[in-house]
């Protein structure tokens, strides 16, 4: 596909060619969630999808487990996202992530205004506030990145919380050491969280992004709770 879906999709249309490069990959995501349900691999189900159908909203997760980034960009068509430098650096990966005009994390203190630009530019984005996967029994550890994005594009936030049982794929736990039982995704979109609420009249920036993480650090810990109470009885744990 580097050299060739790829390449074909860049260059048949330049001024829409990042926009069908995120839509090959968005199906390339489907396909491997697909193939992963069809060998009995995992199971998951999708709370709310018709809530991410809107363009240019700014999407924000937990980050459970290895794959989420592949769910969520399977379900949204076309979406930009922050991707590690390291994969400008990869033979197979640097192209497709270039051409679809994904963000580098090696920005640095441009990263915020970067993604801020995108979204004021009508296009989606996917962030994880906590900047890598968190681990089990340990609390949600949000930096601020997120919420000073929000607060530079003046976007609403639109949460999506990300729970799987038994957990699998997370931060140290290597992907050959599979779970007793088949893991069970759940992606549930929540309604927009509007950013004015948390924060107050004439605060400094650096002051309300620290509210604004907090709060959303709170959401997701009640939102994370009341998913796993609501979860089927054969997928609970200890069931």
């Amino acid at each position: 596909m580097g050299f060739t879906v790829w390449p074909l999709l860049r260059f048949s249309s330049r001024r829409h060619g990042e926009a069908r490069v995120q839509r090959a990959v968005s199906a390339a995501m489907r396909t491997f969630v697909w193939l992963m349900k069809s060998l009995g691999l995992l199971t998951y189900e999708v709370r709310g999808l018709e809530k991410l159908r809107a363009r240019g909203q700014f999407v924000v997760a937990n980050h459970p487990t290895l794959i989420d980034v592949v769910f969520l960009i399977g379900l949204m068509p076309e979406v930009d996202c922050i991707v590690k430098q390291a994969l400008w650096r990869n033979a197979f990966l640097r192209w497709p992530v270039s051409w679809a005009g994904y963000i580098s994390n090696a920005s640095g203190e441009g990263l915020v205004a970067a993604c801020a630009a995108a979204l004021t530019a009508g296009r989606s984005l996917i962030v994880f506030p906590e900047g890598t996967r968190s681990r089990p029994g340990a609390p949600l550890a949000f930096q601020r990145g997120a919420a000073q994005i929000a607060l530079a594009a003046r976007r609403s936030l639109r949460p999506v919380t990300i729970t799987c049982d038994p957990i699998t794929l997370f931060k140290g736990n290597a992907w050959y050491r599979v779970p007793d039982r088949k893991p069970h995704w759940v992606i549930a979109v929540g309604d927009p969280i509007a950013i004015g609420q948390f924060v107050e009249p004439g605060e400094a920036l650096p002051l309300a992004a620290r509210h604004l993480t907090q709060a959303l650090s709170q959401w997701f810990d009640v939102s994370i709770a009341q998913q796993l109470g609501k979860m089927r009885p054969e997928t609970r744990p200890g069931s």
